[in-house]
């Protein structure tokens, strides 16, 4: 038998590619790509200019982290203990390969029935709140405490609180974060990139008799909810429902049997966000920006830019505004040729100042330009540069000319003009660029 020394090679170039190859190895049997280390992101702050985020001494993360605070995590528990309880602290968080937020401390899978308590079900829940013998009342009682009881079981698994100072980023080609609602709650200078969020799936929604006339259900996650955030960038991130599209779920007192949120939420007078280079797919209310009409403490804060953005198979909220001054420039929408669902793309509410411009729309026969905007409340929107399945069109004044009359026509004056931004490309070149570069893994 020819010995192991044998098979080592003799030269300093040779015992070179040997120990690449065993960290490629390694890498692999950690699930993370032998390309995860080619480049690193992690110190990378927010180009000068890249939208609102870059205003008022920019968005940096936790770029100025010391080597104490730089982790990488495999697992939930190590993602929280990287988070910190949400502290400020610099620090940057890599994830590498797939983390399950549905996990107990060591690592045990938990579905929908390990988080249920107090003797709640489904079947119990259905037959306690039926409309036809509950009626139109707030649900309330034992089933509805017992909900409410599984609910907070699953919470505390799956809220995953972000602090400010703070880089998340995703190594290599294939990070993914799933079953979790990521919260930047009251923190300033955070950045995401790199990370596909999957799947923020509520075991335990609750019916709201009242909702939209006809009742609905509620459901609690947002995949990533910037709540009170300031100075956000959000950069080559992937949501969507992927494992648990709703369309499969079953109905329940005639509506949908809903299991997620919104992909992306910024509320509650978050301000100075730039959403760049990310794919929101698959999903029924993709991003809300303003969270109610009556929330007039937004006024002069959610400034948002979405930048190079893919929303497809979205069927509303892409976005939906209120009260912000919202850059919405080369970014790409596809709505699939058998989506019977569609409902609209851009929202315009209360006080809101959509400033869109060389967005492209790709959509199937049965939908026309005058869907691609609903109004409530809304007063302007400023658009240019749309195309629609390869057209230019004058996106508002098709609006305002199939407007039902319903709501009053948008005026083009949103009463501001974008100012930081970078190169913006003609709709038809976005729309090629968005295709092959946006979302997780495409970082080059």
């Amino acid at each position: 038998m020819r010995s192991v020394r044998t098979f080592l090679p003799r030269t300093t170039r040779g015992r070179r590619v040997l120990q690449v190859a065993l960290a490629c190895g390694l890498l692999a049997a950690l699930g993370v790509p032998a390309n995860a280390e080619a480049r690193d992101i992690s110190r990378d702050t927010l180009p000068a200019n890249d939208g609102w985020a870059a205003a008022d001494g920019g968005t940096t993360g936790g770029s100025s982290a010391d080597d104490a605070h730089v982790f990488t995590v495999r697992n939930r528990a190590e993602l929280v203990r990287a988070l910190g309880g949400g502290s400020a602290t610099p620090k940057i968080i890599k994830v590498a390969g797939t983390i399950d937020a549905n996990t107990d401390d060591s690592g045990k899978r938990l579905d929908c029935d390990d988080y249920a308590t107090d003797g709640h079900g489904l079947k119990k829940y259905l037959a306690a709140y039926d409309p036809r013998t509950w009626g139109a009342a707030k649900p309330s009682g034992p089933q509805e405490e017992a909900r409410q009881a599984s609910a907070a079981a699953q919470a505390e698994r799956v809220e995953l609180t972000v602090g400010s100072n703070t880089t998340i980023v995703g190594l290599g080609d294939s990070a993914v974060l799933k079953g979790a609602s990521l919260q930047v709650r009251d923190a300033d200078n955070v950045i995401v990139r790199n990370l596909e969020l999957r799947d923020a799936y509520d075991c335990f929604p609750v019916w709201q008799p009242n909702t939209g006339g006809l009742g609905d259900w509620k459901t609690a996650y947002d995949t990533l909810w910037l709540r009170g955030a300031t100075h956000v960038w959000i950069d080559h991130v992937t949501a969507s429902d992927k494992g648990h599209p709703d369309e499969d779920e079953p109905t329940y007192f005639g509506r949908n049997y809903l299991r997620h949120d919104g992909l992306l939420d910024i509320t509650n007078a978050s301000d100075l966000v730039t959403v760049s280079w990310s794919r929101f797919a698959d999903h029924d209310k993709a991003m809300l920006i303003g969270n109610g009409d009556t929330a007039t403490g937004d006024r002069g804060k959610l400034r948002v830019t979405l930048h190079h953005n893919e929303f497809e198979s979205v069927v509303q909220r892409a976005p939906r505004v209120r009260f912000g001054q919202v850059h919405v420039y080369n970014n790409r929408y596809v709505v699939p040729a058998d989506a019977q669902d569609y409902r609209y793309s851009l929202g315009v509410s209360t006080e809101s100042a959509v400033y869109a411009e060389n967005n492209a729309f790709t959509t199937p026969g049965h939908i026309e330009v005058a869907d691609l905007v609903k109004s409530w409340n809304g007063t302007a929107l400023h658009q240019s540069g749309t195309l629609f399945n390869g057209f230019p069109v004058d996106l508002l004044a098709i609006y305002n000319a199939y407007n039902s009359g319903s709501e009053r026509d948008l005026t083009a004056d949103v009463g501001w003009t974008p100012a930081l931004h970078g190169t913006v490309d003609s709709a038809a070149k976005a729309d090629r660029d968005v295709e092959r570069g946006a979302g997780a893994g495409r970082i080059r």
